[in-house]
């Protein structure tokens, strides 16, 4: 059985999205990312909760702490956190996931040893190893730059890796970002009403 962790920072404000800052408060983007979370963890409905921060896991998950004074070894320790067996990680930068993209990539590690979900801004939303060994070729990769996703996508193809790629979504970085994704989301969905919300109170 596949388990799907999810990677996430506790929604504090000065912590999380200060790229929403402005027009957004501190404040209203640390909403946003609560709102992306609770909707992400919503559709995973069980897994692994990777969190930095005090944030609690639902009922049903299972919680570790992140390990990692920097991301890249924070994506590779949650992956040797988990032990064997197939994993796929996300963040909780990507609300309008849907269960069918990762009932997807998780049944592509049965014929692939890799799964790679590119983001629209040079990144990567989604990885899934059948190996969660094979993790340890992301601490040599920077992260938040414009070729991070084509980085890792080589890294594991120059591992021996057979990789798959899932569809490019995009993450919510910006208010640009959020106002599009959450178009994408379902109408009773958090994050596309707490986006919906601040746009009537802070217009742009």
């Amino acid at each position: 059985m596949t388990r799907i962790l999810v990677l996430a920072k506790t929604p504090v404000p000065g912590r999380v999205k200060t790229r929403l800052c402005p027009p957004w408060t501190l404040e209203q983007a640390a909403v946003v990312a609560g709102a992306a979370l609770h909707d992400t963890l919503e559709t995973v409905g069980a897994g692994v909760l990777v969190v930095d921060g005090g944030h609690p896991a639902p009922a049903g998950w299972d919680r570790i702490a992140q390990r990692g004074d920097q991301l890249p070894s924070r994506l590779a320790n949650a992956f040797a956190d988990v032990g064997a067996g197939p994993v796929v990680l996300i963040g909780m930068d990507t609300p309008q996931v849907t269960r069918a993209l990762l009932a997807q990539a998780a049944a592509r590690l049965a014929d692939a040893d890799a799964v790679l979900g590119l983001a629209e801004d040079g990144g990567w939303w989604a990885l899934g190893l059948r190996d969660p060994a094979h993790a340890e070729i992301l601490r040599t990769i920077p992260t938040s730059l414009s070729d991070t996703g084509s980085r890792t996508f080589r890294a594991l193809q120059d591992s021996g890796l057979r990789v798959s790629s899932l569809p490019v979504l995009r993450d919510v970085d910006t208010v640009a970002d959020a106002r599009a994704v959450a178009d994408l989301c379902p109408a009773d969905s958090q994050f596309r009403r707490v986006v919906t919300a601040l746009d009537a109170e802070v217009p742009v």
